[in-house]
């Protein structure tokens, strides 16, 4: 135990997402929608401009 690999990604991002009881489907939309849309990849001109979503990155969630 401890050696086993449960998940694994290529180029993209690691989510630590926690939830509660009050959280709901809107809060959960919301959230995907924030996350794949942030603007934290460089383009090609090296400025942070492109998505997950724009460049098909990969996510890893966790909770």
């Amino acid at each position: 135990m401890g050696d086993e690999e449960v998940g694994s990604i290529g180029s993209g991002l690691v989510v630590f997402l926690a939830v509660g009881e009050g959280d709901d489907e809107e809060a959960a939309r919301y959230l995907v929608d924030k996350i794949v849309n942030l603007r934290i990849f460089n383009n090609n001109e090296g400025k942070f401009q492109s998505s997950a979503l724009e460049l098909g990155a990969e996510l890893l969630l966790v909770s």
